[in-house]
């Protein structure tokens, strides 16, 4: 069943481009916006997590590079992903005061873990297994491509819909300008509930991934708590587009996380991992 709300989701968004192309473009616009839904289905399915680790600068982490950082890291890491039945992702640094983390790649056998400088900074070692885990149980179940592509269409529903706002003033005298303000406004907001539907309850199976393989849930809550109260004080210059892929939603200026969260609340994740001792 997830993985049918997962491919209708995708549909959605998918749809939403092909839409937005025909309220810009008529019948020609409906192929454009057809076939930009396929390129980038594709596109992300490669691509999207290079995009996404370059978008945050992230630097490698393994024994030769970085190598202080990966001794600390890369035994939990093995360790966690051999209890999974997991290959060994790759490991990231990213150079961010703010605590986070995320996972990215199209499949466990590429997949990648990436941490910012941040959250190893905070963190002791039994919490940073229970973000570790975390992480890997999206591995786990697959939600980093999910999540991946839905953060590209979401990004290019976004590009097109500011797009059809400059197209719309060019058209003829049929309301091209108030089609295109109305998808300025709609469009993004409609693909971002999307991916709060994807992502918020991927949330909780990670968590309770992390709770299965650590063995105790005790130091992810300590961890949830530590993010929650860091990551306010130090907030990070996240893409709305890939705001969904961090374990904890990235605090910023920006309003539109604050109403359009992507994650359940720090709260009812607590509570969860709590009931479940």
């Amino acid at each position: 069943m997830n993985g049918v709300k997962t491919a209708i989701l995708l549909g959605a968004l998918s749809a939403i481009l092909v839409l937005g192309g025909g309220a810009i473009a008529g019948e020609n616009g409906l192929y454009i916006g057809l076939g930009l839904a396929v390129v980038m289905n594709f596109f992300s399915y490669f691509f999207s997590d290079k995009i996404a680790l370059a978008t945050y600068s992230a630097q490698p982490v393994s024994p030769t590079e970085n190598p202080q950082i990966y001794a600390r890291v890369g035994p939990i890491v093995q360790n966690l992903a051999s209890r999974m039945g997991l290959p060994m992702p790759k490991l990231w640094l990213i150079p961010d005061e703010s605590p986070n983390a995320f996972a990215t790649g199209r499949n466990p056998s590429h997949a990648s873990v990436a941490f910012t400088y941040g959250i190893l900074e905070i963190m002791d070692d039994r919490e940073l297994e229970g973000v570790i885990a975390h992480e890997l149980g999206h591995v786990l179940h697959r939600d980093i491509l999910i999540s991946s592509v839905a953060a590209t269409i979401a990004a290019a529903i976004t590009m097109l819909a500011r797009m059809s706002f400059f197209f719309g003033d060019r058209r003829d005298e049929q309301g091209g300008r108030g089609t295109g303000l109305l998808m300025l406004i709609v469009a993004p907001i409609a693909a971002m509930l999307i991916q709060m539907a994807i992502s918020r309850t991927r949330e909780f199976s990670a968590d309770s991934a992390a709770a299965k393989y650590t063995g105790t849930p005790g130091g992810l809550i300590s961890a949830l708590g530590k993010l929650e109260g860091w990551s306010k004080r130090i907030p990070m210059d996240a893409s709305p587009a890939t705001a969904h892929m961090f374990i904890i939603k990235p605090f910023t200026g920006d309003a539109i996380f604050k109403l359009f969260s992507t994650h359940p609340s720090t709260e009812d994740r607590i509570a969860r991992l709590q009931a479940a001792r």
